[in-house]
């Protein structure tokens, strides 16, 4: 009989592979690469995550928690938070998830299981974050639409200068507005 996965492990090794993939991506990396560069085996991450596609669900999933750990530390002023925020998203060292992110993204989009069940978690996750509530949910979607939309910009064409010249527009849009 399997041994149910150890909870506190399989966190310490999910900390372990987002780490790793900070550093190397991920790509098309073999299980059996990830697992002996963390210091363990690739049955140990099956045993932990299922399947490959679930470890790459749960790598997204990490970094989108940490991100929103983040939105309590934001500035009041929502002009100045996604200023603060769009800063903190486009730090070189998040380029890889953000890429591994649009991958789950797009073949989720596609019906492709177990990706088309992060889609909706994917957004109200962020809507429905603590430090959100403070935005009505339209501006709140907005902001997150603004943010993704130039983060696969910049992923699509490492154009840093023109993606954050379009973020200081909105940034601006919404301090003349009040949003």
């Amino acid at each position: 009989m399997a041994r149910p996965p150890d909870r506190e492990r399989r966190q310490a090794l999910l900390d372990a592979i987002v780490e790793e993939v900070a550093v190397r991506g991920i790509g098309d990396r073999s299980l059996r690469d990830v697992a002996a560069a963390v210091g363990t085996s690739h049955r140990m991450l099956l045993h932990h995550f299922g399947s490959r596609d679930e470890l790459l669900l749960a790598i997204v999933d990490q970094v989108e928690r940490r991100q929103m750990a983040l939105m309590g530390e934001l500035p009041d002023d929502p002009a100045d938070a996604i200023a603060a925020m769009w800063t903190g998203l486009t730090r070189p060292e998040l380029r890889p998830f953000e890429r591994l992110f649009f991958e789950c993204y797009a073949r989720g989009v596609q019906g492709e299981q177990p990706f088309a069940r992060m889609l909706p978690a994917a957004v109200y996750s962020w809507l429905e974050n603590d430090a959100a509530r403070m935005v009505d949910p339209a501006t709140m979607r907005l902001g997150l639409a603004v943010a993704r939309g130039l983060l696969l910009d910049l992923v699509a064409t490492d154009d840093q200068e023109g993606v954050d010249a379009a973020a200081a527009a909105f940034v601006e849009l919404v301090r003349r507005t009040g949003v």
